[in-house]
This record gives structure tokens, C-alpha cells and sequence, in this order.
């Protein structure tokens, strides 16, 4: 039996709001335990770190219509009956198609879309007021079979030395799951294809650096026991979770800020829906003032130039991209017929 719907109280900028919660009692992730309504109630508890986060830019919702490990979808642009404090800004995916894409403008928002069985927040790398241009760089560190956390540790310090020695300075927080998310706040000046080559930069110093234990190698044939840099996190339309979102994990992990000191002793399994409110009224968000002094990215844009000069070219993109100028083959190095893609030293 359904439970009642109830309604929550949720302050913001514009005064008191009140929000229904159909079914409150529903359990979405069944192994801890946690309802619906223990979800929304999340979101007004983090609202102030969330919406620094997540707000105020695109952002895309995967919504579970039952409970974790069920059936999901994507929310791009607002769903019809959407309450009017729900805003979009209209925006240009990579194959030049226009569309209008949710922003989080306050938190009412958040927990509306929790009514609606949101539970992962996929923000853009830009703000909504300039879409087509980064406010951060970022970085995703994707442990592979046979590494695990303390590998993408190991590669995040080292990878914070490359970021610092071009000028940035890197933050850095869980992904809710086994990797990490390394993100450099810069200046609105380059668009989406600039800031992928920038990463590309840095991602091929660390590998030079680290070569047994980091790579760039799009195919997972080529990565081995490393941890893969992934450079394509960067493109436009191309998200990774939200600062302080849900993910959709039994534990109900939670993607989270953390310091660099603090970082070799974390357990991301720790940060959940329920201990984040008890760690921010503990210790703070360790990304607050994130935004208050952007770097730019000319550094690795001069790493770039150096290391096309030097032979290094363009990297695979998704394969829902449309075909890139100096783009690799779009097929597994194993399947490739050389009288077709001749390699480069050929």
C-alpha cells in the first residue's frame, strides 16, 4: 500500500515553498534502507554546498522510476507541469542540435526533481549565463579491473603537481563510487573543444610521468592495470555526478568534496545520503571559495601545441560524436586493417 503523501517545507531566496512528496515511505536504495522522502529531506539539508555545486548551469537528471539498480532515465529539458521556479536555458549539444536543458536555480528545485525520482545530478562544466564556455576544467580518474582507490589516489597527487605547474589550481572530490573527479576552476574564455585539448595535455604529462600506472588509451584493450584519464569527461554535453550527488549505488554513496590532506586517509564507501549533513555541520564544505580565483588553461593550451609538434595528434571522441578533424580510427586497435588506417609511422 502506497504510503500518504506529505509536504515539505523548503526555504529559499524567494521565501517559503511548499513541496509534495507522493509515496514518502518508498525505499529507494533497499540495502540502506533509504526512502524517498529521507532523499528529499537530504537535499534541504545540503542545500547551500549542493547548489554552489550544481546551480545556476545545465544540468541533466537520471531518474529512477522504482528503486536503485531498477530501470533509469535521463531528464534533459524541463517535463511538462514542471512548477515555474524550475528554469532551463536552451543550449547546443555536440551534433549542433539546440534543446532546452533544466537549471537549479535554488534548492526547491533539487527536491522537486527528487519528487520526481531524480537521484543523480549531472551538472555542466558551464554556467547557464554562458553556456558554450567552462568555468571548470575537469578531470575523471577511472580506476580499471585490477586497480582500485588508492591507485586513483596515487594519480590524483600526481596529477595535482602537472595542474599546479600550469598555473591551476585543482580540487577534488569522490565520484560516489571508486574513482576520483579532479576539477580546476578558469576563466570563461575557451569553449568546450579548447578545454578538452587542455586535459588532453595535462592527462599525457601525468602519463609520462606515471606510465605504470595512468593512461590515455581510449580502447580498453590498451589500458591494462591503470588508471585511465578520462579526457573525454570534458566535451560539451559530456557529464560526470554533481558535487554532494546521490548516486545510484546500494550504499547510497554520495560524490564528495574532500581536501587534499585528507585524501589519503578517506573512505568514499563513508559518504553517504545520511553522514554528509553530519560531515558538513562537522568540517565544512571543502569546496567552498572554489570559484573565487579561476585559472586559465594558455599553459596546457602551450603543452598542446608542443606535443602536436611533436607528433602527438587528436584522441578518439564518444562514438555519438559526429567524426573529428585528426580524429584516431573509430575501432579497436586489434580489429584495425592497416591497409584501410595506416599507422602513423607507416
Amino acid at each position: 500500500m502506497a504510503s500518504p503523501r506529505i509536504t515539505l517545507t523548503v526555504p529559499g531566496p524567494h521565501g517559503d515553498r511548499e513541496i509534495g512528496i507522493s509515496n514518502p515511505d518508498r525505499v529507494i536504495w533497499p540495502e540502506a534502507g533509504i526512502t524517498k522522502r529521507e532523499l528529499a529531506e537530504y537535499f534541504i539539508a545540503v542545500a547551500e554546498p549542493f547548489l554552489a555545486a550544481n546551480g545556476d548551469r545545465p544540468v541533466s537528471l537520471e531518474r529512477f522510476p522504482d528503486a536503485v539498480g531498477g530501470e533509469s532515465f535521463f531528464s534533459k529539458n524541463p517535463p511538462k507541469g514542471a512548477p515555474d521556479y524550475v528554469e532551463a536555458v536552451t543550449v547546443t549539444y555536440n551534433s549542433g542540435r539546440r534543446h532546452p536543458q533544466l537549471v537549479l536555480t535554488e534548492i526547491a528545485s533539487a527536491v522537486w526533481a527528487a519528487q520526481m525520482n531524480t537521484i543523480v545530478f549531472h551538472p555542466w562544466a558551464s554556467l547557464a549565463s554562458n553556456p558554450d564556455h567552462p568555468v571548470e576544467l575537469r578531470i575523471d580518474l577511472d580506476p580499471q579491473p585490477g586497480t582500485g582507490f588508492a591507485d586513483a589516489v596515487a594519480a590524483a597527487h600526481g596529477l595535482r603537481e602537472v595542474l599546479r605547474e600550469a598555473d591551476l589550481e585543482p580540487w577534488i572530490k569522490t565520484s560516489g563510487n571508486r574513482g576520483l573527479h579532479v576539477f580546476c576552476p578558469i576563466e570563461p574564455t575557451h569553449e568546450f573543444l579548447d578545454v578538452r585539448h587542455a586535459v588532453i595535455a595535462a592527462a599525457r604529462e601525468l602519463e609520462r610521468r606515471m606510465p605504470d600506472r595512468v593512461t590515455t588509451a581510449w580502447w580498453k584493450e590498451e589500458r591494462g592495470e591503470r588508471i585511465f584519464v578520462d579526457f573525454n569527461q570534458a566535451n560539451r554535453d559530456r557529464t560526470m555526478a554533481g558535487a554532494y550527488s546521490p548516486r545510484a549505488l546500494p550504499a547510497a554513496t554520495v560524490s564528495t568534496p574532500v581536501t587534499w590532506d585528507e585524501l589519503d586517509g578517506v573512505d568514499p564507501t563513508t559518504f553517504t545520503v545520511r553522514s554528509i549533513p553530519e560531515r558538513l555541520a562537522s568540517v565544512g564544505d571543502p569546496w567552498a571559495g572554489m570559484q573565487d580565483n579561476p585559472g586559465r588553461i594558455d599553459t596546457l593550451l602551450g603543452w598542446w601545441e608542443r606535443d602536436l609538434a611533436d607528433g602527438l595528434g587528436e584522441l578518439n571522441f564518444p562514438p555519438d560524436f559526429p567524426k573529428m578533424p585528426g580524429e584516431p580510427p573509430r575501432v579497436q586497435p586489434s580489429r584495425l586493417n592497416p591497409d584501410n588506417w595506416p599507422k602513423p609511422d607507416a
